[in-house]
C-alpha cells in the first residue's frame, strides 16, 4: 500500500498522534523507546540487545536502558538465550502487543482526519 503525504501533512499527522498520546495519559514513550518497541513488534524475531544496538547505531547501554523502562511497563520482558549465554533475548508480550497494536489504530485515525 502507496500513501502519499505532503511532508506538511506527515509532520501535521505525527503531530496529532503525539498529542493525542499526551492528552490520552498512555504510556510516555520516548522517540529511542518507540522505535526499538517497534522493531521488536514489526520485525520478526529473535531480538537481543546486542542485535537491537547495531540495528539502530547506539550502543548497548542505550537499548539496556529502553529495555528497563518497557520492562517495567510490561512492554517487553528479557531473559538469557540458553544456546549462548553471551545474548540476552528480547521477548513481546500480550501488554507491548496491544500498545502497539492501539498506537497503530491512532495513527490510522488521525490520518483519516487530515484535510485532502
Amino acid at each position: 500500500m502507496s500513501v502519499s503525504m505532503r511532508p506538511s501533512q506527515a509532520l501535521r499527522l505525527w503531530q496529532h498522534v503525539a498529542v493525542s498520546e499526551v492528552v490520552s495519559g498512555a504510556q510516555d514513550l520516548s522517540m529511542r523507546q518507540l522505535a526499538i518497541l517497534l522493531t521488536i513488534y514489526l520485525d520478526p524475531p529473535p531480538h537481543t540487545v546486542r542485535g537491537l544496538a547495531a540495528r539502530l547505531g547506539v550502543a548497548k547501554p542505550v537499548v539496556t536502558r529502553a529495555l528497563d523502562t518497557m520492562g517495567e511497563r510490561g512492554l517487553v520482558t528479557r531473559r538469557r538465550d540458553d544456546a549462548d549465554r553471551r545474548n540476552v533475548l528480547i521477548r513481546r508480550t500480550v501488554d507491548g502487543a496491544l500498545f502497539v497494536e492501539r498506537f497503530g489504530d491512532l495513527i490510522v485515525a488521525r490520518a483519516r482526519e487530515l484535510p485532502q
